[in-house]
């Protein structure tokens, strides 16, 4: 199922990675997990994974063998400047922000699950 963000957006494999990573935060992810649940193809993983690694976008979190664990870097201001951008993309396209008294007619339990995703 594609995400709100990704529907207005556009699904760049560079916007399945921070969507993935940005919904799903509270963990650490290999290469092939970021692969897999972004449904990016790994090859353009592994690149993108390097460049956001070497912008500070995301950091190696940790090391369990041979496999390298990353993990959004939430402490960079460019990565705070674009999780507000993302949930700021979601809250208007569901309603929540805008305008006051009119809803858009979006499925309700999509909207509570997107604003109880973000304050985790």
């Amino acid at each position: 199922m594609k995400s709100i963000f990704l529907k207005k957006q556009g699904e760049s494999p560079k916007n399945k990675i921070l969507d993935f990573l940005i919904t799903h935060s509270d963990l650490d992810y290999s290469l092939k997990e970021i692969s897999r649940y972004s449904g990016a193809g790994y090859s353009t993983v592994k690149i993108l994974v390097k460049k956001l690694a070497g912008d500070k976008w995301i950091n190696a979190a940790r090391k369990i063998s041979k496999v390298i664990l990353y993990k959004l870097n939430t402490d960079n201001p460019e990565v705070k400047k674009f999780i507000e951008f993302y949930w700021e993309v979601i809250e208007q396209e569901i309603g929540v922000k805008g305008n006051p008294g009119k809803q858009n007619q979006v499925d309700c339990s999509v909207g509570a699950i997107a604003v109880s995703a973000k304050s985790i």
